[in-house]
């Protein structure tokens, strides 16, 4: 049984290695494999999860879905105004795709910006994301428009979709 709870330092290793191979399989074909490392890197790094396991100025902290104590996925967004909240990370063991994990954390979240106030929650998606597209959609989020991805440097251009849905 899948248990969703607040990330804590004995779950910094589970965390980096879901958020990394999540995003691997998910945009692999999408990004190159330096852009990739480059924000896997700056990201995804056990110093900094560990500093953002807990709540902040707009950030929830990350939360996670353990499987008999082993992270199969997390998640984390923050509030970004008085009624919107954004999700910033959300990724799953590849091989536990589509067992409802994803919509499991999602949901807590979405528990959590609510009881703090927000009426909309945003998301970015990477252009091309077949696998994160898809599912933002099934649970609501309608795409808004195109903006710049985060984390190009001077000569990528990659594209994020941005989605926003009432909650």
């Amino acid at each position: 049984m899948i248990e969703v709870k607040r990330g804590l330092p004995k779950h910094v290793e589970g965390i980096s290695r879901v958020c990394i191979e999540g995003r691997q399989d998910a945009i692999s074909d999408i990004k190159s494999q330096e852009n990739i490392r480059r924000n896997n890197k700056i990201f995804y790094n056990h110093d900094r999860i560990n500093g953002e396991l807990e709540e902040a100025e707009g950030w929830d902290g990350y939360f996670v879905a353990l499987d008999d104590g082993t992270v199969v996925g997390a998640i984390g967004g923050g509030m970004k105004d008085d009624d919107k909240s954004e999700v910033y990370v959300l990724y799953l063991d590849p091989q536990r795709r589509r067992e409802g994990i994803g919509t499991q954390l999602l949901n807590h979240l979405t528990d959590i910006q609510r009881n703090k106030g927000s009426k909309e929650q945003w998301v970015s998606v990477l252009k091309g994301n077949d696998k994160g597209i898809p599912f933002y959609e099934a649970k609501g989020f309608r795409f808004m428009r195109e903006k710049e991805a985060y984390g190009n440097v001077e000569g990528e251009k990659y594209i994020s979709l941005r989605y926003r849905r009432e909650i």
